[in-house]
């Protein structure tokens, strides 16, 4: 398990470009037949990537920062199929995900094992602290609200769905969704906003390998950028903003751990005002 430290926005002006990448950005999360970890100390959160092949399961273990006696006992998980699918067991429970289904699994859950359809199986994990207990349930991609939003004249048309939040899943205190852009849309989260009582992270996907996300962080009036790949994460402290614009649409997860659920808990920024 990798560890990021907590940074003050004072020190974001200092950072070069690789220094961004090593605070912010979470690059290698999926390695073919492991189940790679990043603890960061923003909000205690946890971001891993699974990636199983066909037959060699993968067993979510604890680590030395958690210290724990396993993964969940102090904390929650939710987990997105990103590309393929697969089978998640939990306490010797099955459950089935298709591509972009979510399975939220409470705090408690002592066995979690990771299985693969086929060779193509990504799974990705977020996990905060849970001091409350909420049973295992799965969202489906195609059967969760969705909010369509956005125009063309902005390059913004896009599909949000929520699976982990106050009316829908149940949790602790995660959050979590999918945002999804529409071809010949670009930007995500414009305007944008910050959080001030919540670390919220996002995960770049369906993103062609020979493009890129150019996402924006830091404070509004002191803002930097960090190039995406597909398949890689940035971690946004509660004091940055979190928006982008690619070469290609793309859809992204975008998830959440603080103080509240709220999902309209936010400080919204005008365009005018970034610099």
């Amino acid at each position: 398990m990798q560890i990021r430290h907590s940074t003050h926005p004072a020190q974001l002006p200092g950072f070069d470009t690789d220094g961004l990448r090593q605070h912010y950005l979470v690059d290698d999360l999926f390695a073919p037949g492991e189940l790679r970890t990043v603890y960061t100390h923003e909000d205690r959160i946890v971001l891993g990537g699974a990636t199983p092949a066909p037959g060699k399961p993968l067993k979510l273990e604890s680590a030395s920062p958690l210290r724990s006696t396993y993964f969940l006992e102090r904390r929650e998980l939710a987990v997105l199929a990103i590309r393929g699918t697969g089978t998640i067991t939990v306490d010797g429970t099955e459950h089935e995900l298709g591509t972009r289904d979510c399975l939220y699994i409470g705090q408690g859950a002592e066995n979690v094992e990771f299985h693969a359809s086929d060779d193509d199986t990504r799974f990705y994990l977020f996990s905060t602290p849970a001091h409350a207990s909420f049973p295992t349930a799965v969202a489906r991609f195609d059967e969760v609200d969705v909010l369509a939003t956005g125009s063309p004249e902005t390059a913004n048309v896009r599909e949000i769905r929520k699976f982990v939040h106050a009316d829908g899943i149940r949790s602790s205190q995660l959050v979590l969704g999918v945002t999804s852009l529409a071809p010949g849309s670009v930007w995500n989260t414009m305007p944008p906003h910050t959080h001030d009582r919540r670390t919220e992270c996002y995960l770049y996907f369906d993103l062609p390998e020979d493009h890129r996300v150019v996402h924006l962080c830091g404070e509004p009036q002191n803002t930097r950028n960090i190039v995406v790949r597909n398949e890689e994460a940035v971690i946004s402290p509660s004091w940055s903003v979190h928006s982008g614009a690619g070469t290609h649409n793309y859809t992204f997860v975008w998830a959440m751990g603080g103080e509240n659920q709220a999902y309209d808990d936010m400080d919204p920024v005008a365009v005018t005002e970034l610099r």
